[in-house]
């Protein structure tokens, strides 16, 4: 679904250019949970960046079910957006005068639902992630993993094809952030999306299907979960960690 060709990213100008990625390339088949690792300043976040289309690669390319990202005028890449893309944030990024129902339903009505529907596909989407009885309660006066799981909630209503997680369990305490793991998990399944997940968390990687571990801005090695229970995952992971030096 998703290819990533001999992606480079340059920042800076003259003497002071700073690559952040460095001819980095693979492929993400449909439904995949993939988790991105690698220290700070090790290109994971320029790369979620990339492939969510926030930023432009200097070089390479990356395409969606064999369309180049490039090859889309301004107009064609926004209309993808809308309808293929969803976001969460380490920051929640909600509105806070909304309550978490309205948060939720802003992306059905930019993409211009039925409103016959919209209610009952907040209500579904809510109660699957939790949080259905907090539908009229404002931001602020639910807890940090409520207000999360609003912005994962907001993120998948459409039913988007990629959704881009950066550091979603950043703010969250630990039984949250498994809480919310464990929902993304299971409606990957649900929804068949790839998922694209940037986490310096161990044990929130082990719910991804596959980990990307980023040194330099190249890749340093990966590791499939194929039929491994968390645990063993989590362990290798941990493994993992330990040979990239951080």
């Amino acid at each position: 679904m998703i290819e990533v060709k001999h992606l480079e990213k340059y920042y800076g100008s003259d003497g002071t250019v700073t690559k952040a990625l460095d001819d980095i390339s693979f492929i993400s088949y449909d439904g995949e949970f993939l988790c991105i690792m690698g220290a700070s300043g090790s290109g994971k976040s320029t790369l979620l960046n990339c492939l969510s289309t926030i930023d432009c690669a200097s070089a390479g390319d990356i395409l969606f079910n064999g369309v180049s990202f490039d090859s889309l005028k301004k107009s064609e890449l926004a209309a993808f957006r809308r309808h293929n893309l969803g976001f969460i944030f380490q920051n929640y990024n909600l509105l806070d005068p909304l309550t978490l129902g309205e948060n939720i339903s802003l992306s059905l009505l930019i993409n211009g639902a039925a409103q016959g529907t919209i209610q009952k596909r907040i209500h579904d989407i809510a109660n699957q992630v939790g949080i259905g009885h907090l539908l009229d309660k404002l931001p602020s006066q639910v807890s940090g993993g409520e207000r999360q799981r609003c912005a994962f909630a907001r993120a998948v209503v459409n039913s988007p094809k990629l959704i881009f997680a950066d550091e979603p369990t950043g703010a969250l305490d630990s039984a949250s952030a498994i809480s919310l793991m464990k929902i993304i998990a299971s409606l990957n399944h649900t929804l068949h999306s790839n998922i694209f997940l940037v986490t310096h968390d161990a044990l929130c990687a082990s719910y991804a299907d596959r980990v990307l571990f980023l040194k330099d801005g190249k890749i340093f090695s990966e590791l499939v979960k194929g039929e491994k229970k968390n645990r063993e995952f989590y362990h290798e992971i941990l493994d993992n960690i330990s040979l990239l030096g951080e």
